[in-house]
This record gives structure tokens, C-alpha cells and sequence, in this order.
């Protein structure tokens, strides 16, 4: 009888080392993801993506068919549909998938994080979207960024952002007729405005600001600062410099976070651009800057210190384009009641060394910080699509060595305005410009028109409070 072969002994699983399980976002392989999710009692996932809103959409599982190779689907209209949810008819180049085909979720396991407000043990990873083929499907706000971030590192740079994020506290408003208002803080009053730079008006939401670092530190989100602005309980949040994909996820990721922990404390949070009548509006200012993948100097200064001729190619892109972009940075009807002089914002086009009344500011800085600041996204805009739209604008400058004009550096802000004044203006504008298409593609193009031509529709059917008022018995 011939001897039993001894079993061949497995491999021994290889040991994850500790740090990767401390690890607060982010593992490197399914097998790291696998023993992450267990270590924390993880129950079910969440598999999330921006859509043309940068609305979080997507699939929650159990964390165990989250590492078991599960496909995810989600269907192509999910791209084609309004901010209220409606999809739109066909305008234009504006078209429907006839077959409104899958497109899938592929998880970028650099973004696992826990979900720290939920009760049960959940933890939330952000994805990328692909075809049928595998390949990127090119009009999602992720993938327009991507393309835009491969566009610089084709001539070996690679572009920094730093956004700024302002968004106002509100009390509940259960009926859109009423408007809003500020909610009461730790002082049972309710803040005023002229609060500016005011510790005391941060202190008025101590608890909440607490669970805001909280739920950030527990996701692995970095706030550089916070401050509060102008308006009654407008705060802003400032993140640190660093890769702009990693950025706008932040950003994603901060929206979602502010507004949980403000419904814990029982009020609102809101990045509407234009919240409140005759108050400032919320903005998302971006600093930029480009550094060469090698060496790692930037790129708008010289050896010598001064800067170089990619910077000022930049803000002359910016400058040229930036007009054309704008419904990338001002999405919504709301967008442009910000956009009016007189109000802290910008409504020209010029340029200025430390200048807050011009749209592009260039802050005093050393010469390895020289960094352009993009003053005219609102905090409505979708960040995956601000950072493109803005640096998209700034690369076919220095491609197409577009110079800009004199810096100002007076008051930039009386006279005419230089921006489209509503959203139609800012659709023509961007479908007019041929020198998109290589930098945000046609199909994207064709498909957020189209949608934001449907938003506009809905907008029309409101009647406001400014039309009963004057109107009804007037006219």
C-alpha cells in the first residue's frame, strides 16, 4: 500500500502590520481592507461616488460581500438627472443611453474610512465609475478631474490645491416658503452678523464645532483652520495644501460631515450660495499651484526667485477661460445672486497681488509657496468639478501662452461686471468654447448642459415672493 502524501502546507497569510490597521483612511490592498474592516467590528459598508451635484449616490452592503469580489452597478441615467431628480428632456447634444446601460463602482480602497456618526459600525469608501469595458467613464465629476490632474503630469508637473470652504449654520426650516434664518447658540440668541474673525461667535457652536473636528479626525480629514465669516453663523473651514483628487474627496467628504453634525445639535448646515437675502454668500476659494513630479520646486518660480512665465501663462488662462467655466464653479440659479458687487465677491476678471476685490489674488508668499487664488467658485459647486474647471483653465494658458494683463491694484470690484450674470449666459458660454473639449470632454459637456438646462426649466415654474410683491397688483 503505498504511503499517504503529506498535505502541502499553505502559505502562511502574510501579517498586516499594525499601522495599516491604526491606519485612519485609507489601505493599500483587499486583504489590508479585509483585516481593517474586521479589527473595527465593521458591519456594512457604504460605496459612495459624487454625481454631476456631487451628491454622495451609491450602495451600502455588508462588509463581508464588500471583500468578496461583489460587482456594483449603477445605471448611466444616474449622471443625466437634475438636482431635484428629474431628468430632463433632450436638447442639443444633450442625449439618453437608449439602453441606460450599468455603469460600475470600483472602490478606491485610498479613501476607506469609518462613518462616525452612525450608530453601528459602517464604514463608507469612495469610488471611482467604469464601464462595461473597464474603461473610465469620462463625464463623471471624479473621472473629469483625473483627466485634467493626467493633463499636467504628461509634462511632468503636478498641480496643488488648497480650498476654502465657507458655509452658514441655519435654524430648521421645515417650509421652503419661509426664509431662512440664523440658528440660537450656547447664549439662547441667535448670532448677528459682523461677526468676522470673532472667537466668540465660533464659542456660540462649541459643541458642534467639537463634533465637526471629532468626525474629521476619526475619518483622517485634516482641518488646517476654522474661522467664522461675515454673515450671521457663516463659518469657514480651510484644509491643507496637497494632490487635487485627494482635495476634492476632502471636500466631499466635509460637506457630508458638517451637515451631520449639524442635524446631532438640531440645525442646518448649508453650502447654498445665497443663503440668506442681504447677507455675503458662501464661496469656495482655491489656492493653486503647480510643482515640477521630480524635483518638486514649483513651477511658478524661477531659480532666482521670481516668477516664472508658467505663472503669469496661468493667470492669463484663467483669465481667458475662466468666464467660459464658470457654470462649472457657479452651478445653480442660486450661484449668481452671490455674483453681484458690493456684496464681498468678485464679479470681474482682473488680477492682483494681494488684492480680495479681484477674482484671482496672488497672496504674499516665498517664492516655493507662489500660488494663484481662484476667488469665484461658490461653496455649492461640486469640488471634483471647481478643481477641474479652475485648473483646467490655468493649464491651456500655459499651453497656449496666453499673457494676462496688468495686475490691479486698486478696488476691482466697481463698474461693470465681467461674469455671465445668470446660468443660461454661463451654459453658452461653455459649450462655445472649442478649447474645452480636449481639457473636459465633449460628452461631459453635452451631458451637464443639458442637465443644468433642466434645473433652469424647474426654476422657471417657481413663483417668488419678489413677483407676488411687485407684480400682483401693479402691473
Amino acid at each position: 500500500m503505498p504511503p499517504k502524501k503529506k498535505p502541502t502546507p499553505s502559505a502562511p497569510k502574510p501579517k498586516i502590520p499594525a499601522a495599516v490597521l491604526d491606519s485612519r483612511r485609507g489601505v493599500k490592498s483587499w486583504q489590508e481592507a479585509a483585516a481593517w474592516l474586521k479589527v473595527r467590528g465593521i458591519e456594512d459598508v457604504e460605496c459612495i461616488t459624487p454625481d454631476l451635484a456631487g451628491v454622495p449616490r451609491g450602495k451600502m452592503m455588508p462588509a463581508s460581500k464588500f471583500t468578496s469580489n461583489t460587482s456594483l452597478a449603477l445605471p448611466s441615467a444616474l449622471y443625466r438627472h437634475t438636482i431635484s431628480g428629474e431628468y430632463p428632456d433632450e436638447t442639443g447634444n444633450f442625449r439618453y443611453d437608449s439602453r441606460d446601460s450599468d455603469i460600475k463602482l470600483v472602490p478606491d480602497l485610498s479613501t476607506l474610512s469609518v462613518v462616525p456618526w452612525e450608530s453601528d459600525p459602517t464604514a463608507q469608501v469612495i469610488c471611482d465609475i467604469v464601464g462595461a469595458d473597464g474603461k473610465n467613464v469620462p463625464y463623471t465629476p471624479r473621472n473629469v478631474l483625473k483627466h485634467v490632474v493626467k493633463l499636467y503630469s504628461d509634462r511632468g508637473w503636478k498641480p496643488v490645491v488648497a480650498p476654502e470652504i465657507e458655509f452658514y449654520l441655519v435654524a430648521v426650516n421645515e417650509d421652503p416658503d419661509y426664509p431662512l434664518h440664523p440658528p440660537k447658540g450656547r447664549s439662547g440668541r441667535s448670532i448677528s452678523g459682523g461677526q468676522s474673525y470673532s472667537i466668540a461667535g465660533i464659542n456660540e457652536f462649541d459643541e458642534l464645532i467639537d463634533d465637526i473636528y471629532h468626525f474629521s479626525e476619526k475619518q483622517g480629514l485634516e482641518i488646517d483652520t476654522l474661522i467664522h465669516e461675515e454673515g450671521p453663523a457663516q463659518l469657514e473651514i480651510n484644509l491643507r495644501h496637497g494632490d487635487p483628487i485627494q482635495l476634492a474627496d476632502q471636500v466631499f467628504l466635509f460637506k457630508r460631515t458638517i451637515r451631520e453634525a449639524a442635524l446631532k445639535h438640531g440645525i442646518y448646515a448649508t453650502f447654498m450660495a445665497k443663503p440668506m437675502q442681504g447677507q455675503p454668500g458662501s464661496a469656495m476659494h482655491v489656492h493653486q499651484s503647480v510643482v515640477d513630479i521630480n524635483t518638486g520646486k514649483n513651477v511658478f518660480s524661477n531659480d532666482d526667485g521670481s516668477p516664472s512665465k508658467e505663472f503669469f501663462h496661468f493667470i492669463g488662462g484663467m483669465q481667458k477661460f475662466v468666464p467660459s467655466s464658470l457654470v462649472m464653479l457657479a452651478p445653480y440659479v442660486n450661484s449668481y445672486r452671490r455674483l453681484t458687487p458690493d456684496m464681498a465677491c468678485p464679479v470681474n476678471n482682473a488680477w492682483g497681488y494681494d488684492n480680495r476685490t479681484t477674482a484671482f489674488r496672488v497672496p504674499v508668499s516665498d517664492p516655493s509657496a507662489r500660488r494663484v487664488e481662484n476667488r469665484l467658485p461658490s461653496s455649492d459647486a461640486n469640488p471634483y468639478l471647481a478643481l477641474a474647471a479652475s485648473l483646467g483653465c490655468g493649464l491651456l494658458g500655459i499651453t497656449k501662452e496666453i499673457q494676462p494683463t496688468e495686475p490691479t491694484s486698486d478696488t476691482a470690484n466697481e463698474g461693470s461686471i465681467e461674469l455671465p450674470r445668470g446660468l443660461l449666459e454661463a451654459l453658452a458660454l461653455l459649450e462655445g468654447e472649442p478649447a474645452f473639449e480636449e481639457v473636459y470632454g465633449s460628452e461631459f459637456i453635452n451631458i451637464y448642459a443639458g442637465v443644468k438646462r433642466g434645473e433652469f426649466e424647474t426654476f422657471m415654474q417657481v413663483i417668488s415672493p419678489w413677483e407676488r410683491e411687485f407684480l400682483l397688483l401693479n402691473v
